[in-house]
């Protein structure tokens, strides 16, 4: 059974990194257009498909986490091996992001089961909800 379902994810990993792609590309074209501000941290450098890590300097990532949390949009701040920690993320430090913009900096990990829908949906409220955080200095 794992050797065919090894066989399955091999023969769709191109198909599934392209769509996939194509949504993150998507949220991060919608959110830095929709907050004056949002930063891509390495855009221009290679990246995972499914990966985006957007900053949002003036704003604490643990309060975004909060209040995308409470509208069941789901995100993490700093790496997966970092969770819990409050310290901006160690790979953002190291790339010399500016401690305001690494302070206000959200993960977003999309997967083949992720929907346009669900990254519209995204793209339509999180300015919302992002404008009603306190900016901090």
């Amino acid at each position: 059974g794992m050797g065919v379902a090894s066989e399955i994810a091999k023969q769709t990993m191109n198909q599934t990194a392209n769509a996939v792609s194509v949504l993150r590309d998507r949220l991060e074209s919608g959110l830095t257009q929709a907050w004056s501000g949002a930063v891509i941290n390495g855009m221009d450098a290679p990246r995972i498909y499914n990966t985006t890590n957007i900053s949002f300097p003036g704003l604490q990532a643990e309060a975004i986490l909060i209040v995308l949390s409470e509208a069941g949009i789901c995100v993490s701040s700093g790496s997966a091996c970092s969770s819990g920690s409050l310290e901006p993320s160690h790979v953002l430090q190291a790339m010399n992001i500016e401690e305001r913009a690494a302070h206000g900096a959200i993960r977003f990990s999309l997967s083949r089961f992720n929907t346009e829908l669900e990254v519209n949906h995204a793209i339509e409220h999180i300015p919302g909800l992002l404008a009603r955080l306190p900016a901090v200095q």
